[in-house]
Parts: C-alpha cells; structure tokens; sequence
C-alpha cells in the first residue's frame, strides 16, 4: 500500500544547503544511508548547488569525457549512482531524496518516474510543457534536457537524485556527452524563463516533492545531522 493510502502523510525533512562542494553532500549522504540501518529515519530531502563538478556513475565510460579527465575545467568524481558523466555548477538545483522505499513503494521503475514527475510539474508551474523520452531518464522540453536523474538505491535506501538547470552557465556541459547523449542539447528553465532564479524555483520543488510522494514537508534551519 502507498503512503498516499495510509492516511496521515508520513513527514519528510526538506534542507536547503545552499552552495556546498560536490564531496561534503555525498559524504553527508552516505552517513544518512547509513544510519537507515542502524534505526528508524525519516525521509529526508537535500537541496543543493555545486561549485562546477563532474560525476560518473559507477559503470560509466570515459569516451563520454571530450577531453582527458586531467584537462576538464572542474574536478571529477566516480560515484556509486547509475548513469553515465554530467555536470553540476551554481545555478543547478541538485536535489538528494533519501528515503526508505519500502515505506513508499519498493520498486525502482517507480521511483525514477517519480522523480521526473515532480519536476515535470515544477516546469509546470513556470509556464513550461516538459516531458519524458522514450528510453532515457530524465525531463525534457522538446529535444532540450533540462533536468538528468542517477540514482543509487541500497536495501531500497536511496541517495543521489536529481539536477534541475534553473538558470546555470551551460558551459561546463561542453567537455563532455552529458549522460552519454551526443545528439539532444542541455536546456536551462532560464532559457524559457528569463530572469528564473534557483531561490524562486526551490519551494516549488518541495511543494510538487511532497505532492508526489505524499509526505508533508517539514523545512528545517539546521544543517542535517552527520550521523
């Protein structure tokens, strides 16, 4: 049974990290993963920007990279998600659900079409008609990939997420085959949206997250705890 069947909706901690390197969030991340095995957690969602950072994923390939790996303008990190290389810089809104889906619903098709869903309605609420690819993760407008999903789920504990270009220099995407595609273009909301800042589209972010998953956000001011 879904939570959205259960009732009350099960609260979900929402922290907005503001900007904070690539290496600190996923070290936070894997201690929150952690602690899910040692107690009872709530889910938690991390909202986030990078400094300009590359990720792989746990099989991806260097022939995505353009250059050699020491010529890349931001560092690069090997990461245990799924998919292939992208990009994170400010003006990307990084988002990191980690949640227990057996408390949701444990199936992985699931919850990467969850994920695109509540963006789809975010862009949704600026204006703008995003959709899905056959065959690719991810939310698009058009032929523009605005929005790329890799996701790592653990005993259905899952971490990394989502990264929605809000207004970010697309630049840092022209060293590499974003999530191996060579033939669609990176998009930003910002392109269709002039103006769009991360801060406006933030809180509609949480509002379609909670929306979709059926939890109620509860915001919190501290930093999550480093368990």
């Amino acid at each position: 049974m879904d939570q959205n069947d259960r009732g009350a909706r099960p609260l979900c901690d929402v922290y907005s990290l503001g900007l904070a390197p690539f290496a600190d969030i996923w070290a936070l991340q894997k201690n929150l993963v952690q602690s899910h095995r040692e107690s009872p957690q709530p889910d938690r969602l991390l909202l986030v920007e990078h400094p300009g950072v590359y990720t792989l994923g746990q099989g991806s390939t260097l022939a995505h990279l353009k250059v050699p790996p020491e010529a890349l303008p931001y560092p690069l990190f090997r990461t245990e998600r799924g998919g292939e290389v992208t990009h994170h810089c400010p003006g990307q809104l990084v988002g990191y659900p980690i949640l227990n889906l057996k408390q949701h619903r444990p199936d992985l098709h699931w919850y990467l079409r969850q994920l695109e869903e509540v963006l789809i309605q975010t862009l949704a609420a600026f204006g703008v008609v995003a959709g899905r690819q056959p065959g690719l993760t991810g939310v698009w407008v058009g032929n523009h990939k605005l929005a790329a999903i890799g996701i790592k789920v653990s005993r259905w504990v899952t971490m990394h997420g989502f990264a929605l270009n809000v207004c970010p220099n697309l630049s840092g995407f022209d060293a590499i085959a974003p999530c191996g595609i060579t033939d669609k273009p990176v998009g930003s909301l910002a392109q269709f949206c002039p103006g769009i800042t991360v801060e406006a589209v933030r809180p509609v972010v949480v509002t379609n997250f909670a929306q979709v998953f059926g939890v109620k956000p509860v915001i919190q001011n501290a930093f999550p705890p480093d368990l």
